[in-house]
């Protein structure tokens, strides 16, 4: 490691592997403060179906990006890797070491990495993506997806066709794939050092986390949560698991059981998509998240 830079300390992994307690206990042990990588921590209007940290942890230790948006208000990867930034030049001023929790792994790549610029796509191949999913459905896209980019095929949320759509447009236009604009080193060189942690646990563990989890999150309101939010569903925040299979059960489409039967499912293939994305990185040093959090920091402070 290298002692003449400042440290960002990103702490990775799936959803509900419990990043949010071992970021707060290393934020402690450093005395510094977290900022949030979850992309959907971010907005305010949002908060049992994104599992914030809550009011007595974010009381342990200052966080920053959590609540600071609306679902109003355009956000993208690219507008927080700027943010982040500016933040941290501040920060690093106060302490040698900063933490970056959340497993939003473009969010993460673009403090980290930043980014290959992705041209501008012609206003015309967004109208006809458009166009085809209306007509032929989504399936219809994913097929072209899986065929021209099966990588990022693998790492998307195939639910959100926004996501899907935005990748079309970059091969269309640029007969590249999205993959390969995202995974460019760019020549950006950052102030600081990057220490990347992963937590990890066995797959069946952290299914029945997820499980769990997600019924304590319908125990304390998320299917009231969603309908405050149904007029809302068409923004791109809300395009997301935990959202838009209770928009759907308000529409009609099924009931509640199923509602609640998609939410787990579609909860763990999200957590497989992240380690997907994650194992990809090499920088990543894993560790299995039930031991405790000493292990990671005999690994940020050996003797």
């Amino acid at each position: 490691m290298n002692a003449h830079k400042p440290q960002l300390i990103s702490i990775v992994g799936p959803t509900a592997v419990g990043k949010t307690a071992f970021g707060i206990e290393l934020a402690k042990e450093f005395n510094t403060e977290i900022i949030s990588a979850d992309s959907r921590q971010f907005y305010r209007e949002m908060d049992i179906g994104t599992a914030k940290p809550t009011n007595d942890e974010l009381s342990m230790v200052p966080h920053h990006f959590v609540n600071s948006h609306s679902i109003n208000e355009y956000y993208s990867a690219g507008v927080f890797e700027r943010e982040v930034m500016n933040k941290l030049e501040g920060l690093f001023e106060t302490s040698n070491k900063v933490l970056m929790v959340g497993g939003s792994g473009l969010y993460t790549k673009a403090v980290c990495e930043g980014f290959d610029e992705i041209p501008e796509v012609d206003e015309s191949i967004r109208k006809k993506l458009n166009a085809q999913l209306e007509e032929e459905g989504l399936d219809s896209l994913l097929q072209e997806l899986e065929e021209k980019d099966p990588m990022f095929f693998d790492q998307v949320d195939r639910l959100n066709h926004q996501r899907v759509i935005r990748a079309l447009e970059v091969i269309r236009s640029t007969g590249r794939t999205f993959v390969e604009f995202r995974q460019k080193k760019p020549t950006v060189e950052r102030p600081f050092e990057n220490v990347k942690i992963g937590l990890e646990m066995d797959r069946e563990k952290l299914y029945e986390r997820i499980d769990n989890r997600m019924d304590r999150m319908i125990e304390v309101g998320l299917f009231e949560e969603a309908e405050r939010l149904y007029p809302h569903r068409h923004l791109n925040a809300l395009q997301t698991v935990g959202y838009r299979e209770i928009f759907d059960f308000i529409d009609g489409k099924y009931d509640r059981e199923e509602a609640v039967r998609l939410l787990k499912r579609n909860s763990r293939r999200y957590a497989k998509r992240q380690m997907t994305w994650f194992k990809a990185d090499p920088e990543i040093k894993w560790f299995d998240a039930s031991n405790s959090v000493a292990d990671i920091l005999v690994y940020l402070q050996p003797a």
